[in-house]
């Protein structure tokens, strides 16, 4: 169930009806009045093209509704800018920024938290492993809901918060589009196809269809410079590469939903969901170190060459059976399958004067398996009081075999790993919620959620197992300052956690074969002792809606964690080597907390300026502090949590030509976050500028022109490692580039 209720009014706003325990319907349209009315005698046989009024709850009607703080980007939304990843349209939300290079997407983060705080789920559910949301194109996206703070009934794996995209739906509205373009950046041509359908048919049934096609290529340069100190001698060695990747990836996406009427209360929904992926890649790096050793160190090369390829391919079947048990008490009961397969496999090979030095072959299979299952009863006892209660079980298994050969030989030290690896996370769930009016004003939200998870892996001789259990209370109230409910204040008190990912867990290593090894180059181990952190949290925000559509709000947040994980770099005694080697493993380092400020204002010009053009304007500014306990200052943070990020766009409809003009720019500052004790990492600042052009050819077609990243600023991350006999600083990346694009955009 969703967590909000939509009143009268805010249905008669939204143009259409919304149902809080299942998906947005189109409502029926009501006959033509006009093809009722009588002809009068002397009129010819004109036909009259007929209006199809239908509707769905506006963003701002399912935002005004909800107890807990919510923003939803609907479909219209989702199309204005022709975004081509999920990523760039989802970075200019308050507070949200992206990792990785300007314009290319990369991981999302609410509340500048990287590192898993922000909970990503897909209907709902979390996907399985090796799946991202950048593989999910914008085109088979129906809307986007962000809640600010955990409930029970999406789960409380939402430290920083959750981000659900909903895919397209089943509506009875008849829809039949087509989308062509091509993208092109630094000269390289990636076209994409698209196709939506939906329909009804029979007594009440209908389906959705979208297939999606796409083929991309990039090229970056690529700068890496690592600078060693050694304090002993006071000497000073400079290793720099120069060189540049390739990337061509195509892929192939699939999503459907069948919706049956079985009869007067019961409905099936079935909704398949394919991912096929395929990329080859290519580096060529040039390696200079000032002064050169003498003697050379075993290993030493100044050229390096690699080529790699990878397939992934994933399908699910999810099945969801809805029954209205009486007037106020609705059963559902949802279930899926899914299987995915990946391969990979990359050549490294090392030369020195031109002469082959050295060749590392990796491949590496992996199938994984992923079902769930949930049930859940909703409940109302009257009025504005309603129960929700359910339960969630999922499981995911994994099957890797993955060989190392260095020249032709197995890696020396890992036999004792073997190849191949098994592993497997269970988690079990339980929660309710029970959610009330108290007058016209007053509305409240309580909720519990127990979950435990169990995760355990196997390989050649060792076993780990790691069993955890979190019990999570929750609070949510609102107050109208008015009974129209135009002012607002929300405020939340909640329980949540982050659980360690299944690699985290895994103890079996990966060795860095990098020359010369340190601790900036250390070897990866997993940790299967690793706790959940827990995080206790408060929200408060005003809202303010517009006369003309729109708002202001201003939020509050702050969170307390404890079994703060991070990665930790140490110099070990380890099973795969006679020496010592330095090692990155992920630790439980203690407490930390978070807090900060988020803006937002969305408007038409002419709210505030009278003769103003009707000009859409889409602002936000988000400020951010946090402390790690027991890490020296000043810049002891969450990982990866910038300062603040602020994003500014506007786009109007010409009055005289059928065009629209918009553009956006979003800005995040440089990042300086110490790591651990030794350790301290920066990033550079971002600031995107992307614009559109989006010409209505008729009611049918239009053509889109848009540009991402204009200001194509370059950006570099780096590192401070202090290990008390060496200082190692390093920074690696490379301009940016702008990618332009051109979309045709039919419905029939």
């Amino acid at each position: 169930m969703q967590l909000h209720r939509v009143s009268v009014a805010a249905m008669l706003a939204a143009g259409g009806a919304f149902c809080p325990a299942a998906q947005a319907q189109t409502r029926p349209t009501p006959p033509d009045a006009a093809a009722s009315a009588p002809k009068p005698a002397d009129t010819r046989a004109e036909q009259l093209k007929r209006v199809e009024v239908s509707g769905n709850a506006s963003d701002e009607s399912i935002r005004k509704a909800s107890t807990a703080s919510k923003i939803v980007i609907t479909r219209e939304e989702i199309d204005k800018f022709g975004d081509s990843t999920l990523g760039e349209m989802i970075k200019r939300l308050p507070g949200v920024t992206t990792g990785g290079r300007p314009g290319r997407g990369g991981d999302i983060r609410m509340r500048g938290m990287g590192g898993g705080y922000t909970q990503i789920l897909v209907n709902g559910e979390r996907m399985p492993p090796g799946f991202s949301l950048d593989q999910l194109p914008p085109e088979q996206v129906e809307r986007i809901e962000v809640l600010r703070a955990p409930t029970a009934e999406y789960g409380t794996r939402a430290v920083a918060g959750t981000i659900n995209v909903v895919l397209r739906e089943a509506l009875k509205k008849k829809l039949n589009e087509f989308r062509a373009g091509f993208a092109t950046e630094r000269g390289r041509i990636s076209p994409g196809l698209s196709w939506t359908r939906n329909d009804s048919f029979g007594d009440g049934h209908a389906y959705n269809l979208t297939v999606n096609a796409t083929r991309g290529e990039r090229i970056d340069n690529v700068i890496n410079d690592t600078l060693t100190h050694t304090v002993a001698t006071n000497g000073d060695s400079l290793l720099s590469s120069r060189g540049r990747s390739a990337d061509d990836r195509s892929s192939l996406n699939l999503t459907g939903r069948v919706q049956l009427k079985l009869n007067a209360t019961d409905s099936l929904a079935i909704q398949p969901f394919i991912v096929s992926t395929r990329s080859n890649s290519s580096s060529q790096l040039l390696q200079t170190t000032t002064p050169s050793p003498n003697p050379r160190p075993a290993g030493f090369f100044d050229a390096a060459d690699t080529q790699g390829d990878s397939r992934f391919t994933m399908a699910r079947l999810n099945a969801q059976w809805q029954s209205r048990l009486g007037p106020d008490t609705r059963i559902e009961a949802r279930g899926g399958l899914g299987r995915a397969r990946g391969e990979s496999r990359s050549v490294r090979q090392e030369s020195l004067a031109g002469a082959a030095t050295r060749q590392q072959d990796d491949s590496t299979t992996s199938r994984d398996g992923s079902w769930s299952a949930l049930a859940k009863l909703s409940h109302n006892l009257g009025g504005d009081h309603s129960l929700v209660s359910g339960f969630e079980a999922e499981g995911t298994t994994r099957h890797q075999n993955r060989i190392t050969l260095v020249n032709g030989a197995p890696q020396p030290g890992l036999d004792d790993f073997g190849d191949d690896l098994d592993a497997a996370s269970t988690r079990i769930a339980a929660y309710a919620q029970d959610e009330w009016s108290v007058g016209k004003q007053w509305d409240f939200y309580a909720g519990a959620r127990w979950e435990g998870i169990t995760t355990q892996s196997s390989a050649a001789t060792y076993d780990a197992r790691n069993k955890s259990s979190v019990f999570t209370p929750l609070a949510h109230a609102r107050y109208k300052l008015d009974e129209r409910g135009r002012d607002m204040i929300r405020a939340s008190l909640t329980r949540s956690y982050r659980s360690p990912q299944l690699q985290d867990l895994i103890a079996r290593p990966t060795i860095n074969s990098q020359v010369p090894h340190q601790a900036n180059t250390p070897d990866r181990a997993g940790n299967p002792d690793l706790k959940p952190e827990l995080a206790t949290g408060f929200e408060v925000g005003y809202e303010h809606y517009l006369t003309k559509g729109g708002l202001l709000s201003a939020n509050f947040f702050a969170r307390r964690i404890s079994n703060l994980m991070r990665s930790v770099t140490a110099l070990e005694t380890v099973s795969w080597s006679a020496t010592q080697r330095w090692v990155s493993r992920p630790q439980n380092i203690g407490k930390a907390s978070t807090a900060g400020i988020e803006l937002e204002a969305r408007f038409r010009l002419d709210e505030y300026f009278e003769d103003a053009l009707p000009v859409n304007v889409r602002s936000n500014f988000s400020v951010f502090t946090s402390k790690v306990d027991g890490i020296p200052g000043p810049n002891n943070h969450i990982d990866g949590q910038p300062k603040g990020t602020a994003n500014l766009g506007a786009d109007y409809r010409l009055r005289s030509l059928p065009l629209t003009l918009g553009a956006s720019l979003n800005w995040t500052p440089s990042t300086t976050i110490q790591q651990t004790l030794i350790t301290e990492t920066t990033a550079s600042r971002k600031a995107v500028v992307d614009a559109f052009a989006l010409w209505a050819i008729n009611t049918e077609q239009s053509l889109r022109l848009s540009a991402t990243n204009l200001s194509a600023l370059d950006y570099f991350t780096g590192s401070v490692i202090n290990t008390g006999d060496q200082v190692i600083t390093s920074h690696s990346g490379g301009p940016s580039y702008t990618q332009w694009q051109v979309r045709w955009e039919m419905k029939i």
